[in-house]
């Protein structure tokens, strides 16, 4: 799979690596836990931005494989003292698998049906992990204090955990930009604009499709894994949030469907607006019927997002902006 990285593949890696050298160097807890969820949502929308703005399949259930692999790699931590870096990579590679299992099924929908097969798989998850004995049921799994030990308390394995997010981060932006720049890229970009097109033209959809959503899936699982690790539990109420699936589609859209730079902007963006909202004493309940109303505006008036509004009219951002 031969790829070109330009300029505009490397940005995104290179605001990321300073961004996260920067908190570093700052040391605040508060500054930490904002830009946690800030990375957080930035591997969320990228890696569903793999299927979705390659691709063009839209997938309302792509936070299934954060609460899934989220859960059984919180599992392996809290149950079975694994350390924390191997037990994210079991819960990406649950999250990764069990996409490769589900594509030979709903990837074979178009549309509004393979939207609607997602949400139908992110209910039966929830439902499934609820009633699991070995997951808690619907009480969930609690990590015991002493777990923090290993990572010389509570305070460094939050630092620890924030580091991991950090580079899991960095890896999914570089995943998306080999992605987007190979031939592979060009393939699955070539279903999204006409799958039968694709086919007579020797892409082989099936199996294109499938790998997109296993690499998409894969990065959830782990991203699950560190987010539940740092807040000591995890319940199926938490790990199957259908609205974190809208959010994620939302920051996709707003900064650039198919482009690497556009979900990074597009989750920054997002979460600033949704900070406000959240302490606005009139928004704060509303929030979500803001980012509806926030999404139907986009896809009226500016369908490319932000960055490609920019790319059509400054040509020379072009290089800039991938």
């Amino acid at each position: 799979m031969k790829t070109r990285l330009r300029f505009g593949y490397l940005l995104p890696l290179a605001i990321i690596l300073v961004w996260g050298v920067w908190v570093l160097l700052k040391g605040e807890d508060t500054l930490r836990e904002t830009t946690f969820t800030v990375f957080m949502f930035i591997g969320m929308a990228s890696s569903l931005n793999i299927l979705l703005g390659y691709t063009g399949y839209v997938s309302f259930g792509h936070i299934v494989f954060f609460g899934l692999g989220g859960y059984f790699g919180f599992y392996l931590v809290s149950q079975h003292n694994l350390a924390l870096i191997p037990a994210s990579l079991a819960g990406g590679a649950l999250s990764g698998a069990l996409a490769g299992l589900l594509g030979l099924a709903v990837l074979r929908l178009r549309g509004a049906y393979f939207a609607l097969a997602t949400i139908g798989i992110n209910e039966a998850a929830r439902a499934f992990v609820s009633n699991f004995g070995p997951f808690g049921g619907a009480t969930g799994l609690f990590v015991q204090f002493s777990a923090y030990e290993a990572y010389g308390g509570a305070g460094p394995a939050l630092w620890t955990t924030f580091i991991y997010l950090w580079l899991v981060t960095l890896v999914v932006l570089l995943a998306s930009s080999l992605v987007k720049s190979s031939r592979f890229g060009l393939g699955l970009m070539a279903i999204r604009e006409d799958e039968d097109a694709a086919m007579v033209m020797g892409v082989k959809a099936p199996r294109a499709k499938t790998i997109a959503f296993m690499i998409s899936a894969f990065f959830p699982g782990m991203i699950g894994t560190l987010y539940f690790f740092k807040n000591g539990n995890v319940e199926p109420g938490d790990a199957f949030q259908l609205h974190m699936s809208i959010e994620a589609l939302v920051m996709i859209m707003l900064g650039g469907m198919g482009t690497v730079f556009g979900p990074m902007l597009g989750a920054v963006t997002y979460q600033g607006l949704r900070g406000y909202l959240l302490t606005s004493p009139i928004f704060k309940s509303l929030h979500l019927a803001v980012s509806g109303v926030f999404l139907l505006v986009i896809i009226l008036f500016i369908p490319a997002g932000v960055v490609g509004w920019i790319r059509h009219r400054i040509p020379l951002t072009r290089k800039l902006l991938e």
